[in-house]
């Protein structure tokens, strides 16, 4: 891991950083993101839930955003909505997990593994919930070493998805 990586919760001056590696890196762009989240949606996740970043030289190199249920049901977004049919977490205090994004040279380096230890440390003994598409085994193997669970699966668009869930308590490691 690199030392000059320093992982923090996000504030509205990194919304133009995320918004930035997350159109490099949607589907149309030879990426694996297939939803772009506007200024307005990250500015509510924020003012809900904590937004983790990663920044190397001043430049937004990772984000994992998270968004309560009580968010996601004023937004009646699909795909998630097919999600939580599939499995709708222990208790309504269950969050949605992702999008995650790292910046393609960062990969493999350990910064989504440092942004998740960020984001377990702002939301201790809380349940996330996140779908990753089947096809995507590098996101599916990191997820899994950093201890997040299959608990389901569900088609969307002729697609098929995981679904993943994680509870750690702040002693876990």
């Amino acid at each position: 891991m690199n030392e000059n990586i320093k992982i923090k919760v996000a504030t509205t001056a990194d919304i133009a950083g995320i918004i930035k590696l997350q159109s490099e890196n949607q589907i149309s762009q030879g990426g694996t993101l297939s939803g772009e989240l506007n200024q307005s949606q990250i500015v509510e996740m924020m003012k809900d839930m904590p937004q983790i970043v990663a920044y190397l030289n001043n430049e937004i190199i990772g984000f994992i955003l998270t968004t309560s249920q009580a968010v996601h049901r004023k937004r009646n977004v699909p795909i998630v909505n097919a999600m939580f049919a599939s499995y709708s977490g222990i208790n309504t205090d269950s969050y949605m997990y992702g999008p995650v994004c790292v910046n393609e040279t960062q990969r493999g380096k350990g910064v989504t593994q440092q942004m998740f230890k960020e984001l377990l440390h702002q939301e201790p003994n809380r349940e996330g919930i996140l779908f990753i598409k089947t096809d995507n085994e590098s996101s599916l193997r990191a997820h899994e070493k950093m201890g997040i669970k299959k608990v389901g699966h569900f088609n969307f668009n002729n697609a098929e998805f995981a679904v993943c869930a994680y509870l750690f308590s702040l002693n876990e490691d």
